[in-house]
């Protein structure tokens, strides 16, 4: 069985790789009006916040993006890691008026390490690299949206659903289901 801090250990580590191979941070990435680099930034940028926010867990400050998006990836993921890493985080309570009260691990589980998952494809696509995605975890995330689309779609961090062929791969299913164009 997978655990919060094993499963972002792995997330982390692809997406890693993907950072370490990139060469061109200005390249269009799949969302729209972001680069190689944004989509580095957004996952460096927003989870600060929802954690202090929800948890009072501060983390780290770690280098500009601008400056140098390796290094402020690899800070913030072993920030991130080693909270997980910490047994005291099971007992911390994240509480979100929206989305509901969570174990601190599982809440980083649950929105941000999917988060990693999902951007995954978008920095490969943007910089030229293997796009494969986990198939089976693909399938089960688009399980579990795909009753919550409506929300999903009001919460305005998904774009319109693509059209794909029923036929097709659970990759491309779920990166339709979140307004990418998954196919070449």
């Amino acid at each position: 069985m997978s655990t919060p801090a094993g499963d972002h250990r792995a997330t982390a580590a692809r997406f890693t790789e993907l950072v370490r191979g990139t060469t061109d941070w200005e390249a269009p990435a799949p969302c729209a009006g972001w680069t190689a680099r944004d989509v580095v930034r957004h996952l460096v940028e927003w989870l600060p916040g929802f954690l202090r926010s929800g948890a009072g867990v501060e983390l780290p400050v770690v280098p500009s993006v601008d400056a140098d998006p390796v290094a402020a990836w690899e800070a913030h993921a072993g920030a991130v890691q080693a909270v997980l890493n910490d047994p005291a985080s099971a007992a911390v309570m994240f509480r979100n008026p929206h989305t509901g009260n969570l174990p601190l691990p599982a809440a980083i589980a649950t929105f941000y390490t999917s988060d990693v998952f999902l951007h995954t494809w978008d920095l490969a696509r943007a910089t030229g690299q293997d796009e494969r995605l986990d198939p089976q975890r693909c399938a089960a995330m688009l399980e579990g949206m795909l009753p919550m689309d409506a929300l999903l779609r009001s919460s305005g961090q998904y774009g319109p659903r693509v059209e794909v062929p029923e036929d097709a791969d659970p990759q491309t299913k779920l990166l339709a289901f979140i307004g990418r164009d998954p196919l070449p």
